[in-house]
C-alpha cells in the first residue's frame, strides 16, 4: 500500500517544477506524504508591495511580499526615501528604519499594530540599549522579537530591521 501511494506521489512530484533535491528518493522517503503534496498544490499568489514613501531596495528584492494573509517586509536600513544614508545616532537611524517599516506596512493595507514578529540586526551590541529605547516607542504592542549582532550590514549601516505582519 505505502509503496503504491508513494510511487503515485513521487510521479506527481516528478511532473511538477520542483528542484531536483526535493525529488531524490532518499529525501522523499524522509518526508510525510502530505507535505510534498500540499507544497505542489498550494497557491502561489504573491503580491509585491512597493511604496515611494520608504527607502527603495538597494538590491534585487522587494520592499515586501504579501501572501496568505501575511506581509513579509524586507530588512529596512536607515536610508531615506531619496536614497540617502542618514548620519547621526543609533536612535535616529532606528527611527528611520521604523518609519520605513510603517510606510511599507501601510502601503500593504495593514498597520504597525499588526506586526507580530520583528528581527533586529545590529553591527555592534553596544548599540542595543539606545536602539531598544527607540524601538519601544514604535512597537508599543511588543511583538515577538529576535536581535542579533552581525559582523556587517548592507551599506555599512549599524542597524537593520525586518518584520512580519498580518494583512
Amino acid at each position: 500500500m505505502f509503496a503504491s501511494s508513494s510511487r503515485v506521489l513521487f510521479s506527481r512530484l516528478a511532473s511538477s517544477r520542483l528542484s531536483p533535491p526535493l525529488l531524490s528518493p532518499l529525501h522523499h522517503s524522509r518526508l510525510p506524504v502530505r507535505i510534498p503534496h500540499q507544497f505542489v498544490t498550494m497557491s502561489t499568489g504573491l503580491d509585491i508591495v512597493h511604496t515611494a514613501g520608504a527607502a527603495q531596495p538597494v538590491g534585487p528584492y522587494s520592499q515586501a511580499i504579501k501572501v496568505n494573509g501575511q506581509i513579509f517586509l524586507s530588512g529596512q536600513i536607515p536610508l531615506t526615501k531619496d536614497g540617502v544614508l542618514i548620519e547621526g545616532s543609533i536612535t535616529e537611524k532606528t527611527r528611520l528604519c521604523c518609519e520605513n517599516i510603517k510606510a511599507i506596512v501601510e502601503e500593504a493595507g495593514s498597520s504597525v499594530e499588526k506586526i507580530f514578529k520583528v528581527t533586529v540586526l545590529l553591527a555592534d551590541m553596544a548599540d542595543f540599549e539606545e536602539m531598544n529605547k527607540e524601538y519601544a516607542k514604535f512597537f508599543a504592542h511588543k511583538p515577538s522579537r529576535s536581535c542579533f549582532a552581525v559582523k556587517q550590514l548592507p551599506k555599512g549601516v549599524p542597524v537593520e530591521i525586518e518584520c512580519i505582519a498580518l494583512a
